[in-house]
């Protein structure tokens, strides 16, 4: 049954079985050799063609977990036509983070519990290892929960690519390889072949997605500042910001998650709103939702409170 779920992710009520916080390594062996397979870059070297690709495709995936798995359907803070909706959740399933409806069911329960103990990857509560890959390992994150997602699980299309939520990596690898076979074919030149782009555009790329994505999680509620008072310790992080497309902004996005932009104000740089707004410009993406004027209001507020005190604290030690 474990393998069984590599390529169907409902394949049985009975799916998960044993202690929730239990790990079922037969059934995470896919992610565990998609790491391992990057080692072939040893023998199978590089080349500009293979690193641009590489680098390519994480963005673009980036932006679709980003803009698309968490603000589209885990937040609905903008709309798109069906056609869309469905496109872009093509290229974010392809991340091999799930499917939609399951990405969006564990964020919209993340809000709901954040920083408690029914959140299930808080480092507050958790190890590192634990909130940054434990937890998308364990029996307890596997299923989807459907009760909270009715608005998305109404698109056939969308259960689709949640339930057979390996086709997508799949064929991505298929279409890298095939690429490169291509290439060598035809431009020699380039240096690369098909399994140097099925490492480094499929397999490197896609770790690092991984493991910038779960950065949020592990980091991004302990590193970093607090501009908002809000009922979990998520924090800003620029750093996060910049690797992530904009969701190092994360104690932005906690006190107001609905919103199209995680960076509230100018000088916080947030390429997937960026891309959004762009996109809207074409009648992509529609009806973005801001950030209420009250909003920033309060987050300059307590920002000139905090600088206040600070200079105070000094003054003091002085």
């Amino acid at each position: 049954m474990s393998v069984v779920l590599w390529f169907d992710a409902e394949a049985s009520a009975e799916q998960i079985k044993g202690q929730p916080n239990d790990i079922n390594w037969l059934r995470c062996l896919p992610f565990i050799i998609v790491h391992v397979a990057c080692l072939n870059l040893i023998w199978l070297g590089w080349s500009p063609i293979a690193v641009a690709i590489c680098l390519g495709f994480f963005w673009l995936r980036m932006y679709a977990i980003t803009a698309v798995y968490h603000r589209y359907f885990a937040h609905r803070a903008y709309k798109m036509n069906r056609f869309w909706q469905f496109f872009f959740a093509v290229i974010a399933s392809s991340s091999a983070q799930r499917g939609p409806l399951w990405w969006a069911a564990h964020h919209r329960n993340h809000h709901k519990f954040s920083d408690t103990d029914h959140d299930l990857h808080s480092p507050i509560n958790h190890s590192f290892w634990w909130s940054h890959v434990g937890w998308f390992l364990s029996n307890q994150a596997y299923k989807t929960d459907y009760d909270v997602v009715p608005d998305l699980a109404k698109y056939p299309e969308l259960v689709f690519l949640n339930r057979f939520d390996s086709l997508m990596p799949i064929l991505a690898a298929l279409g890298m390889y095939g690429l490169g076979e291509l290439l060598a074919a035809t431009h020699p030149e380039l240096g690369t072949n098909g399994l140097q782009l099925v490492v480094w555009g499929f397999c490197v790329s896609t770790v690092l997605l991984f493991h910038s994505t779960f950065t949020i999680n592990s980091l991004g509620h302990v590193w970093g500042k607090r501009r908002f008072n809000t009922k979990d310790q998520s924090r800003n992080n620029g750093w996060l910001a910049l690797l992530t497309l904009g969701e190092g902004w994360h104690n932005n996005h906690h006190r107001f998650a609905v919103s199209a932009r995680q960076g509230f104000y100018w000088w916080e740089i947030d390429i997937s709103y960026y891309v959004i707004k762009l996109l809207s410009f074409i009648g992509i993406t529609r009806e973005l939702k801001p950030v209420p004027s009250r909003i920033l209001l309060e987050g300059k507020q307590h920002a000139k409170n905090a600088s206040s005190q600070q200079k105070g604290e000094i003054g003091e030690s002085k």
